[in-house]
């Protein structure tokens, strides 16, 4: 009889943590809708591809510059298979079981490898992160993780062709307490 109880009472407290997690998680997407508002939607012409497709994982996004501080608004921070390619006009991360993300040029302000991002951590520039603004001016990091990560110096050099002021070449972007 006592290990029954003490079951039950296991059970419950299990029930409970997990009701208090998903109570939290909603309660960070409510603090967190306004400053995130609406993504911007995929245009019909993408223009010419930049950099071909890579296929590989979404990790999630965090608010700028906090790497651990994932969004919880709408399916942004949930982790989804996808592929990641670049366009003229902007970066379409297209994802399996979720809204695709559209990243428009004039948004972009860095593209770079880091070693984690929004609790996935893995070797030394092992996550490609794109540091943007959404339409609000809040500024976030988008994290993909590539199947293939010999194509991150591609992604990393367009992106510094194009604007030589790359985040971490100004030192604005720090991670796990060293500059990225």
């Amino acid at each position: 009889m006592e290990r029954a109880l003490w079951i039950i009472g296991l059970t419950v407290f299990w029930v409970a943590m997990i009701a208090l997690m998903y109570r939290g998680w909603r309660g960070r997407a409510r603090r967190q809708a306004d400053s995130i508002g609406q993504l911007p939607p995929v245009p019909r012409e993408l223009g010419p591809q930049v950099v071909a497709p890579v296929t590989g994982l979404y990790v999630g996004s965090t608010v700028a510059p906090s790497w651990q501080d994932r969004i919880a608004v709408g399916d942004l921070g949930f982790r989804a298979a996808g592929e990641i390619a670049r366009y003229a006009s902007g970066i379409l991360l297209e994802r399996d079981g979720a809204t695709p993300i559209w990243i428009p040029e004039s948004s972009i302000r860095a593209v770079r490898t880091e070693r984690g991002l929004a609790g996935k951590v893995m070797t030394k520039d092992g996550v490609l992160v794109i540091r943007w603004e959404l339409p609000t001016g809040t500024e976030i990091d988008t994290g993909f993780r590539a199947d293939d990560k010999s194509a991150y110096p591609t992604w990393v050099r367009s992106k510094d062709n194009e604007d030589s002021s790359n985040a971490t070449d100004s030192g604005e972007v720090e991670q796990n307490g060293e500059n990225a």
